[in-house]
């Protein structure tokens, strides 16, 4: 496993190169990812918290040191009550307006 230590990038090149960056987290190296200069995250690979651990269990071991927050249970998407609407249908309005 190489390691490449102090590599800094800004949010839009981390967003442009993010398989680079995340190969490079991976080989063990971490990324500090910046936005206007200032550090806001690491990025780094999951096998420095736990060699045999599942990333489960590594994940849990991270949130209990606090570094990160995991998603609530039962999270996913918002249920969003279906809109009726009376007359044509949206795509049918939006077709006869093209024309």
């Amino acid at each position: 496993m190489k390691r490449t230590i102090g590599i800094s990038v800004g949010v839009k090149e981390l967003k442009d190169k993010l398989t680079h960056y995340l190969s490079i987290a991976k080989d063990g190296g971490r990324v500090v990812v910046t936005d206007r200069g200032r550090p806001v995250a690491v990025v780094g690979s999951l096998s420095e918290w736990g060699g045999e651990e599942s990333n489960d269990e590594r994940l849990a071991k991270m949130a209990r040191a606090g570094l990160i927050i995991l998603p609530s249970v039962g999270g996913g998407f918002l249920r969003v009550k279906r809109a009726k609407i009376k007359g044509k249908s949206l795509s049918l309005t939006v077709t006869e307006d093209r024309r």
